[in-house]
């Protein structure tokens, strides 16, 4: 899912590449949609690549490649270039993972004692989607991963905490909060519209929201575009 913007920006690239041949400039597209600066193109930009939408060609000037479309304006496109996030294999047993985790499935006396929260959405583990809104289902956790407070779980798209053993594919459990102390993994909201699950660091009067790869860099906001939505608190993984 893409946000308003992420939309936006992703069809005129693709429009001006289908009339033009070329892709548009940094400020065709910051006039396009209405931005302040280029600053905010050039995150949208990276947003779109490292989810898969399009592609920087290297030592080429304003070189872009749309790589795919939103399932219901290109089904054909995207079919035919489906994008696939980088999947750790062969890991388990490597590197300890720090959220506490507890099998997909238990017996019946599991089941029993077990808790239902909400799952609300995906979770970037690589750049920011769009923020979680709804509810999609619901899934059952022990009670001892709930330790008070209101609770949602979140699937994890993106491979940005590998090190801290968060996985793609990996469902996330968040207690609600809107505080953090450095070193904790939190749901990042980025400029009332993007979120993120990112380790919690502060860099002067900044917040750094900081990847657990060293293939992703740390990213630096002021403290008035970010808002901690919630803290980890748990892992679910199904082999």
């Amino acid at each position: 899912m893409l946000t308003r913007k992420q939309h936006e920006l992703l069809l005129f690239i693709h429009e001006r590449l289908k009339e033009a041949g070329i892709p548009p400039s940094f400020d065709e597209m910051k006039d396009a949609l209405d931005l302040a600066s280029k600053s905010g193109i050039h995150r949208l930009i990276t947003a779109l690549e490292e989810r898969g939408f399009i592609r920087r060609l290297p030592n080429r000037a304003r070189a872009l490649e749309v790589l795919r479309l939103p399932d219901s304006i290109a089904p054909g496109l995207n079919a035919a270039r489906k994008f696939s996030p980088s999947v750790i294999e062969g890991s388990l047993g490597r590197r300890p993972p720090e959220p506490s985790r507890v099998p997909a499935a238990g017996n019946d006396d599991d089941a029993r004692a077990s808790i239902s929260i909400p799952v609300m959405g995906r979770i970037a583990a690589g750049v920011p989607i769009e923020a979680i809104q709804h509810k999609t289902h619901s899934i059952s956790v022990p009670p001892e991963m709930i330790s008070g407070g209101e609770h949602y779980a979140l699937e994890v798209k993106g491979d940005s905490m590998i090190e801290a053993g968060i996985f793609d594919g990996d469902t996330v459990i968040i207690r609600n909060a809107n505080t953090a102390n450095p070193g904790e993994i939190i749901v990042a909201l980025v400029d009332e519209e993007e979120a993120t699950l990112k380790r919690f660091r502060r860099k002067g009067a900044s917040i750094a929201l900081e990847a657990a790869n060293p293939a992703y860099e740390t990213r630096i906001f002021g403290p008035d575009r970010v808002k901690v939505q919630g803290k980890l608190v748990g892992l679910i993984r199904r082999y």
